[in-house]
């Protein structure tokens, strides 16, 4: 006969009201024998039970604390006293306490497995990876056949550490291969797998909320999975699918918990960090972000694409030497040379227009080329950065070569139209700005510098006021373009309008900032005292 959800409802009924009955006689022994320690470690294992008990709604961890400290003080040589003290701090989330007495319980006794393997989880749990291997290799030699949860644990550390590592990824598989071997001599291993077992019976509340998320129904989903951990508190893909859920609909501080939630029962869960990480940086938390960025580079050292994203975060922070540190070890990790190309040229954007270092940005470049020297926007930063070290020679190679491989790319000529206008050559000037308007006819920059140097070089006003317009359509937010306008503007006598222009200018200044405010206003100034 098939077990239906009423049977299973009055089967986890009866189990808790067997385990309240077996409290309640524990407490009545105790007022009997209140000094005696075995009950008291008795009571506090059934506390402890009743709190990991994930049916049962309550939290008992306090009093399990409390029933183990009193069976303490007259078990002080009790290697078992402390390690369960440890393992209640550990299921507390005092992790600090946890190591401790887990710590102390080995002093009472050397080759303890259980104390050897809740001390690497309690280091996983903290992201101290190394400890926790150290740990669980420890916890190994101590117990040959009965090791399958510290094999498996040592399997899950090195397939994080395998990212790219054929090495490592053998002895995770090996690990792997040996902890199910042994699973039937390990109590706790045998009971971690009946556990994943029974969370399959959640599937169908699962899928339930996934087919709303199809829908779009997030309300409907968001019901479905608290629904389902209200049933298996326990199951860490929950919290991850809802986290998702508030991530995506805007409830950064839900979606925070939730995966929150989802590490601290899988701490391995990578989806969940990076998940936590975006969350945090939604919120501008870059703070929490950093620090969840560098837990996932201790858990996986060798993937790449976190030191570059933990490199953002710094650069956003203005940490700018932080940024190029993890960027360089981005780079050093190379995934594939694409993009390996784009790490190096946004540190080479970091050297030169943050750091003033066009040396560093040249090189920067120059790795960029030799990883993709079909990407055109490479010569267009190479060349500005040898601009900004004034070598306008190699600057000048740099653009001819890239025009070469896009003879009609506005951006090149337009480029080299700053180029030779800094070199004093005014005719090539123009004639390359020319070029990039003819190939991008919306090309703001150049019809506002090739307007300057009507106005300045040249002094044809209306040619310039007639390029500046154009600047300005294409670009209403262009503040250069309004001052330069209304500058030009002022010279023919219509200071009302130049006003505008300069007001204008100067607000739309305040969010773009191209501009030195004091000249915005020097200029207002000007205007009205002539």
């Amino acid at each position: 006969m098939k077990k239906t959800v009423d049977d299973e409802n009055k089967t986890e009924t009866n189990k808790r009201n067997k385990m309240f009955d077996q409290v309640e006689r524990c407490k009545i022994d105790l007022q009997k024998d209140p000094t005696n320690p075995a009950l008291h470690v008795r009571l506090g294992d059934l506390y402890l039970k009743w709190h990991l008990d994930i049916f049962n709604p309550g939290q008992y961890i306090d009093d399990a604390i409390t029933e183990y400290q009193f069976a303490m003080e007259s078990l002080l040589d009790s290697h078992e006293i402390f390690y369960k003290l440890g393992l209640a701090f550990y299921y507390k989330g005092d992790l600090d306490k946890a190591i401790n007495y887990f710590t102390t319980a080995l002093e009472k006794k050397n080759g303890y497995y259980d104390a050897y393997y809740m001390l690497a989880e309690t280091f996983v749990k903290k992201a101290h990876f190394t400890d926790a291997i150290d740990a669980a290799e420890t916890a190994v030699q101590c117990s040959r056949f009965c090791s399958s949860s510290a094999h498996y644990l040592l399997y899950k550390l090195y397939d994080a550490l395998s990212f790219k590592n054929p090495r490592t990824k053998m002895k995770a598989l090996y690990e792997k291969i040996i902890s199910v071997l042994l699973i039937p001599f390990d109590k706790t291993a045998i009971k971690n797998i009946l556990k994943h077992i029974s969370n399959l019976r959640f599937l169908p509340l699962f899928l339930k909320g996934f087919y709303a998320i199809q829908l779009k129904n997030y309300g409907h989903a968001v019901e479905t999975y608290k629904e389902a951990i209200e049933i298996a508190p326990g199951f860490a893909p929950l919290y991850c699918v809802l986290g998702d859920i508030y991530l995506s609909t805007g409830y950064f501080e839900d979606a925070i918990t939730e995966y929150k939630m989802a590490i601290w029962l899988d701490p391995f869960n990578i989806a969940a960090n990076r998940h936590l990480c975006r969350a945090y940086e939604e919120q501008g938390d870059y703070n929490h972000a950093i620090d969840i960025y560098n837990r996932l580079i201790a858990m996986a050292p060798n993937i790449p694409d976190l030191y570059s994203n933990l490199a953002n975060i710094y650069y956003i922070k203005g940490e700018f030497d932080l940024a190029i540190s993890n960027y360089q070890t981005a780079i050093t990790l190379n995934p594939n040379p694409s993009w390996t190309s784009i790490i190096a040229q946004t540190m080479g954007f970091v050297y030169q227009e943050n750091k003033s270092d066009p040396d560093a940005a040249i090189s920067a470049y120059q790795t960029a080329y030799v990883l993709t020297p079909e990407d055109i926007d490479i010569y267009v930063n190479l060349g500005s950065a040898f601009y900004d070290k004034e070598d306008y020679d190699n600057a000048l190679q740099i653009y001819r070569q890239a025009l070469e491989f896009q003879p009609h790319n506005a951006k090149i000529h337009c480029n080299l139209g700053f180029l030779y206008w800094g070199k004093g050559d005014t005719e090539e000037a123009m004639k390359s700005y020319e070029l990039a308007i003819k190939y991008n006819d919306q090309y703001d920059i150049a019809y506002n510098n090739l307007g300057v140097i009507y106005l300045d070089d040249l002094g044809r006003v209306k040619k310039s006021i007639e390029l500046f317009r154009k600047a300005v359509e294409t670009n209403p937010n262009y503040a250069l373009a309004h001052f330069n306008l209304a500058r030009a503007i002022s010279i023919v006598g219509d200071k009302v309008e130049a006003a505008k222009l300069y007001q204008m200018a100067q607000d739309i200044n305040k969010v773009t900032q191209e501009i030195d405010p004091k000249d915005i206003a020097d200029k207002i100034s000007e205007l009205f005292e002539s």
